[in-house]
């Protein structure tokens, strides 16, 4: 399918700079353009891409100035924020390709199962007793949805997610490869033969437009449900241990894990392998920078933290700034004791 400079400027509610008419029928980043490609360019260090790139259009901020010495090719379609743009373009475009549907010959679907219109199921899949597939959904090869699951409307479901038994997924709810909602939390009692495993008889809840990358992993809670609120983004290989409420919009990078029975807010941001300690409270709109480590509830809405143990962002890097000058620090300190020493000596000789 083609489109026009002009069509996706009416579209985006842009302006065009350049042919009206330049077409496209494929999207490339601006640094591989090739004609009748389309590209964006919403970060400055890839400006100097925009003069060399072959793409025919390239989505760019509407207060973007172009070189004056400099010549390019691509017709420009100005829009107020070219990196949303682009994604609703992908959304579009995703939108145009063709669902598959239907039950594959070699998926198994029990006959209590519930299973809604337009589904595809594919081979190898497992639907277990009492379950329930939404319409529009997918199962991919190897997916497993358990006895008494109950997954929603419009999800992707890759191959080898499990979803297990009585667990709740929403609406339009995307699984990776290999992700599993409602494993048994981490629940063991020690006792003098070792360790005693605490049945988890409770649920994992995954509630509407959540996405979760592969090999992530929400354990299903001791009692009750383990939450993974609306519209949260989990990266590859995130760990959500039992009991815990991830709230709503919040998303982490990967390898993120978060112990038992932590409540975290609306709206946070979560870097690569930060780590989050168990039965703790972190408020919204709680920006945490990679690697960081917390130990404590972060009380005040909007803390930018960092660091292990996580401090205030600010005091964090002053102090990585003292940090590199200890071993320097550490010398200035010692001859100081030396020199003390040694006027204290020669005081005593004077008395």
């Amino acid at each position: 399918m083609e489109f026009s400079a002009k069509q996706i400027a009416e579209y985006l509610q842009g302006t065009v700079d350049g042919n009206p008419d330049a077409a496209v029928k494929s999207f490339a980043k601006i640094e591989e353009g090739v004609e009748g490609a389309i590209s964006f360019l919403a970060n400055p260090k890839y400006a100097h891409y925009l003069y060399e790139t072959k793409s025919s259009v390239v989505l760019v901020n509407q207060d973007f100035t172009p070189d004056a010495d400099k010549s390019y090719t691509a017709t420009l379609v100005r829009v107020p924020n070219a990196y949303e743009a682009i994604a609703k373009l992908l959304t579009l475009y995703e939108q145009f390709k063709g669902k598959r549907t239907g039950v594959h010959a070699l998926a198994f679907v029990a006959e209590s199962a519930k299973i809604g219109e337009n589904c595809y199921i594919g081979p190898f899949a497992y639907v277990g007793e009492n379950a329930e597939i939404g319409s529009g959904t997918q199962l991919y090869p190897h997916a497993v949805v358990e006895e008494r699951a109950k997954v929603g409307d419009d999800c992707i479901l890759y191959p080898n997610v499990s979803v297990y038994h009585d667990c709740i997924v929403g609406n339009r709810v995307i699984l990776h490869s290999g992700c599993v909602i409602g494993a048994d939390g981490f629940g063991f009692a020690p006792s003098p033969n070792g360790y005693e495993k605490i049945p988890q008889i409770g649920i994992a809840t995954i509630e509407d437009d959540v996405e979760i990358g592969a090999n992530a992993c929400v354990d299903r809670s001791t009692m009750g449900s383990t939450y993974v609120r609306r519209g949260v983004k989990l990266d590859n290989m995130v760990q959500i241990a039992h009991n815990v409420e991830v709230g709503s919009h919040t998303v982490m990078s990967a390898q993120v894990g978060v112990a038992g029975s932590t409540k975290i807010g609306e709206w946070c941001m979560f870097g690569g392998q930060v780590g989050i300690a168990g039965h703790i409270n972190i408020a919204d709109k709680t920006m945490t920078g990679a690697q960081a480590g917390i130990a404590g509830s972060v009380k005040k809405p909007g803390s930018t933290i960092q660091g292990s143990p996580a401090i205030n962002a600010k005091d964090f890097f002053r102090s990585s700034i003292i940090f590199k000058r200890l071993p320097e620090m550490y010398n200035e300190l010692d001859d100081l004791k030396k020199q003390i020493e040694e006027l204290k000596a020669q005081l005593a000789q004077k008395q």
